[in-house]
């Protein structure tokens, strides 16, 4: 009896579980029906800044009260000449111009859908940039389809278009689509370990025609024209297929080729277009990157003559997405709090 009514009890609680579970989300999947996406979020922070706070507190931290008194007098001072030499250069109509740095970091997935938001930011950077500013480019991707790292590509180009120099720095990874989108630079740089090249294309299918004749399941297939489809997973593949489906992976490769010369023209295409990768100072050695530099090093030097920006474009999440996600997390938690109670019960 005492097993039924444990039996019972942890029945009435799992019940309670489920109709709250299905209430919340069926208000979540109401709210949604009713809300229009979340629009898009645009962020620009002073990098320099960051980059002074961070100094100016190594310093409070490690100098002496004399040392930091006679630091803040020296740069008062040479911030008094500044101000003189720029009043000065502007009255003989002689002011160099310095210009700003746009930083935009792109880490691509396989499907490049990160170049939404590239779009965004360079579009931005775009609308505000001079010809004496620069752009830098935080680039971090293992490659993915032809189609959207080519338009992540043709989006960098647009920055050249308007003749603003572009920098890509290479931390970790800019391989296939990655490299593809990297070779638009004016100049690269790459960490020494940084993962740099892979020119080739792959594709790759599971065919599962020979087991589905093991369960006798048939599979038909109708198409018009003679190539519509090359390869199949279902249905029986043949060599004319295969070798057709070959010949389309050798002319997106040609193209690659050639979308690569056309950046970096001193390269010896046939050489490094094999689909290996190589690590950053190997492949400075054969032209893909010009400088073994990471891009903390790079911003560091550019912040002792110019000012710098982040520029970042993002999605906002609408209410009912907030909602959605809560509502996955509560589910989520109750179904391991009843899993657990009913181990307990039934042990």
């Amino acid at each position: 009896m005492e097993f039924l009514y444990d039996y019972g009890l942890f029945i009435a609680k799992a019940v309670t579980i489920v109709i709250a579970i299905l209430v919340v989300v069926g208000g979540v999947i109401a709210l949604a029906s009713k809300q229009k996406q979340g629009k898009g979020n645009l962020e620009i922070s002073s990098i320099s800044e960051k980059l002074e706070d961070i100094t100016n507190h190594a310093r409070h931290l490690l100098m002496s009260k004399e040392e930091l008194k006679q630091f803040n007098k020296d740069k008062k001072k040479k911030e008094k000449q500044d101000a003189k030499d720029a009043k000065s250069a502007k009255k003989n109509d002689t002011k160099e111009q310095i210009g700003k740095v746009f930083v935009v970091d792109f880490i691509g997935s396989m499907d490049a859908h990160e170049v939404d938001n590239l779009r965004e930011e360079i579009t931005t950077i775009l609308s505000i940039a001079k010809p004496e500013d620069e752009v830098l480019v935080r680039l971090e991707s293992g490659g993915g389809v032809v189609h959207g790292y080519g338009l992540a590509a043709s989006q960098l180009q647009r920055i050249k278009d308007k003749n603003i120099k572009l920098t890509i720095a290479v931390d970790k990874v800019a391989a296939s689509g990655g490299y593809m989108m990297t070779c638009v630079a004016d100049k690269v740089l790459a960490a020494n370990f940084a993962i740099i090249g892979s020119i080739g294309v792959i594709a790759q299918m599971p065919n599962f025609n020979k087991l589905l004749k093991k369960s006798n399941i048939e599979f038909e297939q109708h198409t018009a024209g003679q190539f519509k489809r090359t390869l199949t997973m279902f249905g029986e593949n043949n060599d004319q297929g295969r070798e057709k489906f070959r010949e389309e992976l050798e002319e997106v490769h040609q193209m690659f080729k050639g979308f690569v010369s056309e950046h970096r023209p001193e390269l010896d295409i046939d050489r490094v277009a094999t689909g290996e990768y190589w690590y950053g100072s190997k492949a400075k050695e054969l032209g893909l990157v010009d400088v073994i530099q990471t891009s903390d090093d790079y911003l560091l030097t550019l912040n002792e003559t110019k000012k710098i920006y982040s520029v970042k474009y993002s999605i906002k999440k609408n209410l009912a997405e907030k909602f959605g996600i809560a509502a996955f997390t509560s589910l989520q938690t109750a179904f391991v709090k009843t899993w657990t109670k009913s181990q307990s019960l039934f042990k």
